[in-house]
């Protein structure tokens, strides 16, 4: 993996000016390709693997209809860039030999956050390349594994404030479609889970401050990285909200916005459609029984007959 993430962040400079300080990497040339055009119900088959359980050929009827979270209920990764760079200003953090404060370019963020998970990885990884900063915390770069740890500590504790005030200032907004298929589903009486691999409590504050309340306390099922031993692309989650649902997996609908996501739902025998975001565009989604650029078009009935379609490849 570690490989994958160097051949990636190794790239001659594209022509895009932004403001990153990398002084010996730039971005993947695809971060700069054309955007997938958008299409509504162009379904892919789904290839066979051996790590996926095998799909009946016989239909299959929606009973249950999970969601994701970050990147699905709403695109927060530009959010958790906005508060790393806030971090990074508030505390004063300067990379030599660069005289002005670290920023994160929106280009640049799209690369890392789908090469290095988590926050702290992240910025070890970045100082790890560029050199460990000055701040307000240590007036000269930090050389001692522990100085380095307070450094990571106190900008993830920060920034982790930053993003919570960043979702309850009532200025983010659910992606397209999701509340409308949320209402639909309980409507018609479809079982209606929220599984992500984020902590717990980010989750929801999330769901509490983007979907309401209400809504939140009539999911069936909630479950959150905390929750499982394995995150995805394990598939730990979606098997476990399957028993917990008391629904077969293949009358589940998981609805994904990564490769990582797909990985897992696939892996637990459910069938996956995929609304994918900037950063995860370019991504393969060839498991996926179709992909879209938002769900603002898409209605429960398609989303069944959908899954009815689904046949053994």
């Amino acid at each position: 993996m570690a490989s994958n993430t160097m051949l990636l962040l190794h790239y001659p400079p594209t022509t895009t000016t932004t403001r990153h300080h990398i002084p010996l990497f730039s971005l993947h040339k695809a971060t700069n390709t054309a955007r997938i055009p958008h299409y509504s119900f162009s379904t892919t088959t789904r290839s066979s693997s051996s790590s996926s359980r095998s799909i009946s050929a016989t239909s299959r009827a929606m009973e249950a209809l999970i969601f994701d979270c970050d990147g699905v209920i709403l695109e927060s990764e530009d959010l958790h860039r906005q508060a790393y760079n806030l971090a990074f200003a508030h505390f004063n953090v300067r990379c030599s030999p660069f005289s002005e404060v670290l920023d994160w370019g929106t280009e640049f963020y799209d690369v890392l956050q789908n090469q290095v998970g988590g926050g702290k990885p992240k910025m070890r990884w970045y100082f790890k390349e560029n050199g460990w900063p000055s701040s307000t915390l240590f007036d000269t770069p930090p050389e001692s594994d522990t100085d380095r740890e307070k450094l990571i500590d106190t900008l993830q504790d920060w920034k982790t404030e930053k993003y919570k005030d960043i979702i309850k200032s009532g200025s983010v907004e659910p992606r397209p479609g999701v509340l409308r298929l949320m209402d639909e589903a309980k409507a018609s009486g479809k079982k209606l889970a929220v599984c992500s691999a984020a902590t717990k409590s980010s989750v929801i504050l999330c769901l509490e401050n983007l979907i309401g309340l209400e809504r939140f306390q009539n999911l069936d099922c909630f479950l959150a990285g905390d929750d499982v031993k394995e995150k995805k692309p394990d598939p730990s989650i979606y098997i476990t909200a399957s028993k917990m649902l008391g629904i077969s997996e293949k009358n589940c609908l998981v609805v994904e916005d990564s490769v990582i996501g797909l990985q897992a739902a696939t892996k637990a025998g459910m069938s996956c459609v995929i609304t994918y975001t900037s950063s995860t565009a370019e991504q393969d989604f060839t498991d996926a029984i179709a992909k879209f650029p938002d769900l603002s078009d898409v209605r429960l009935k398609d989303l069944e007959e959908l899954l009815q379609n689904v046949v053994a490849a």
